[in-house]
């Protein structure tokens, strides 16, 4: 399994649909709106989604390894414009030995899905935070996800942080690098031969 990671907006999602792989996409594993839990912004600025702690890394791990060990899993369908899980996403792996796990927070759980023994690599895309921004505003302006009063306020402290956002992903055990150096780093990485249906153990394989 490959962890994908990155600032928001650096292309995470489109690179993962480059691989050809079966994706994980591990932002629909966000907290609900009104989890009591989730982190609050100073100033009563609202919540802060751009924390781990705004993520429920705990079910992001069982579903990884539920994925590695049987080849299929039920995850949550999250909805960014309201804050809420809307129903349930079935995914497969299909045969194939590896899949990518994308999220702003995957470097987070690079040590745990390690000692599991399911981690191939762990990437972090970076690239100009001016580019990101941009490409960040117009994919959540379409997609409607929040207010642009929202996206331009949000917008802004993302892009002042963005070096240390990769900064701390990096210490996490990502290794930066922009979107063409990651697919040819995925593109090499030795792989398994595929398993058929049949042939899926019960535990968790340490080659996934």
């Amino acid at each position: 399994m490959i962890l994908l990671a990155g600032p928001s907006g650096s292309g995470k999602s489109s690179l993962a649909a480059r691989t050809g792989l079966p994706v994980l996409h591990l932002d629909d594993f966000y907290k609900e709106g009104d989890d009591p839990t989730l982190p609050q912004l100073a100033h009563g600025a609202g919540t802060d989604w751009d924390s781990a702690l705004s993520w429920d890394a705990d079910a992001a791990v069982a579903a990884i390894s539920t994925l590695c060990a049987t080849g299929t899993a039920s995850v949550p369908e999250y909805d960014i414009a309201s804050s809420s899980i809307t129903g349930e996403i079935h995914v497969e792996l299909t045969g194939s030995p590896v899949f990518v796990a994308e999220g702003i927070f995957a470097a987070d759980i690079t040590d745990r899905c390690r000692e599991l023994g399911l981690l191939a690599d762990t990437l972090c895309l970076r690239g100009s935070p001016a580019v990101t921004a941009w490409r960040r505003f117009r994919r959540d302006l379409a997609e409607g996800r929040k207010s642009v009063t929202v996206l331009l306020r949000r917008g802004w402290r993302l892009m002042r942080g963005e070096r240390a956002i990769v900064a701390r992903q990096t210490a996490l055990g990502a290794y930066p690098c922009g979107q063409d150096e990651a697919l040819r780093r995925i593109t090499a990485l030795p792989l398994p031969a595929p398993r058929a249906a049949a042939d899926q153990p019960t535990d968790i394989p340490v080659d996934a």
